[in-house]
């Protein structure tokens, strides 16, 4: 299993437990993550899930060492899963994100991270992609002129900064209020709280979501791109 399950008073954690290839996006992660998230959906003893890690990486992007590669309508798939959950899901990293695993933090409805570890960048761009699918939880959330300069020159980036264009929430010392909070709520008020937070991105999954995975498809296929992917394997 690359999911690790734990529960404790109306909270599941889930582990992201792939730290051989550092939390990549493989298509059996992808799965099993997507699974127990709509297993986290039904079940009425969830109230939140906390969406972690193991290993010094939250999640380093798509899988480049699979043959095939996971198709981007899966990623697709995820990310919705994980916006139209009814329950709130929270990330917390303690390590690095890279290209990918940004979508999944944009797709959770609050990100805590601790400042000592963690960093972030996009690198889609150097391997001849575009942070496409990831957009779609992304553009709704993000400080628009921060998406341009890290879209196009791939720098690493630390919390506070995280925290200013608004991928991060807050700094992880904020999780005790946090999950107090969550906690104390409703279940019927989290979800209908939650809906009105993810209108945009909602709104962006049923107008954009198929564009996008096409797009990213043939970034992928393109030779530019598989060139840079099979360097970057060497």
């Amino acid at each position: 299993m690359l999911i690790r399950r734990t529960y404790e008073d109306g909270a599941l954690a889930l582990a992201l437990d792939s730290p051989a290839n550092r939390n990549a996006l493989s298509a059996r992660l992808v799965g099993e993550l997507r699974e127990a998230l709509e297993e986290a959906g039904k079940d009425p003893a969830v109230r939140f899930v906390v969406l972690g890690h193991t290993g010094t990486t939250f999640c380093s992007g798509a899988d480049l060492t699979e043959a095939p590669p996971m198709g981007p309508p899966e990623l697709v798939r995820l990310l919705r899963t994980v916006v139209e959950l009814p329950k709130p899901v929270v990330a917390r990293v303690d390590g690095h994100v890279r290209a990918g695993g940004l979508g999944l933090l944009g797709a959770c409805d609050i990100v805590l991270a601790g400042e000592t570890s963690s960093s972030f960048a996009f690198t889609e761009a150097r391997i001849g992609v575009a942070p496409a699918v990831i957009s779609l939880t992304l553009l709704p959330r993000l400080d628009p002129r921060a998406v341009s300069r890290y879209y196009l020159t791939g720098e690493t980036f630390g919390v506070r900064e995280a925290v200013r264009i608004g991928l991060v929430t807050a700094p992880d010392d904020a999780s005790g209020p946090v999950l107090e909070g969550l906690r104390a709520a409703s279940p019927q008020g989290l979800a209908a709280s939650k809906a009105l937070a993810t209108e945009d991105v909602r709104a962006a999954f049923a107008r954009d979501g198929e564009r996008l995975a096409a797009l990213s498809e043939r970034l992928f296929s393109s030779a530019e791109a598989r060139e840079r992917i099979a360097a970057w394997r060497r």
